[in-house]
């Protein structure tokens, strides 16, 4: 661990402030280490670097055929798919959380074309690094 000085201006420092108190981080060197985090994230899904994450989706596990059209599109992806956990929220609305890991256009595409089903009620694609 190193340790070394920062220099803000007022505002910035007001909200590095609001940051730690926002994601309830424990203090300023949290907050930092949180924002350089994200931005390799970020570079890493901007660079198509091998990443890892979760796709989540709410569906009306009525309508016509979902479950079969979604297990086809994950069936597209062999290598991109790790773990299917399925939920029921209720009696028609189920949550499904697919665990990914490779390129990032990839898993883009991929959640793309889950989230784009008829029936589909949300969808996001959370990426993470790989290590």
């Amino acid at each position: 661990m190193k340790r070394f000085g920062v220099s803000l201006e007022d505002n910035l420092l007001k909200e590095l402030d609001s940051l730690v108190e926002k994601h309830q981080l424990p203090n300023r060197s949290q907050a930092i280490r949180f924002l350089i985090r994200r931005n390799q994230i970020q570079d890493k899904w901007k660079g198509n670097e091998e990443v890892s994450g979760c796709i989540v989706l709410v569906y009306d596990h009525h309508k016509r055929d979902i479950i079969n059209k979604s297990m086809h599109i994950q069936h597209d992806y062999p290598n991109s798919v790790l773990a299917v956990q399925h939920v029921h929220l209720d009696h028609h609305n189920c949550l499904e959380t697919i665990a990914v890991k490779g390129k990032a256009k990839k898993l883009q595409e991929l959640a793309d074309r889950l989230i784009s089903l008829k029936g589909m009620k949300h969808g996001e694609l959370v990426m993470s690094t790989v290590g």
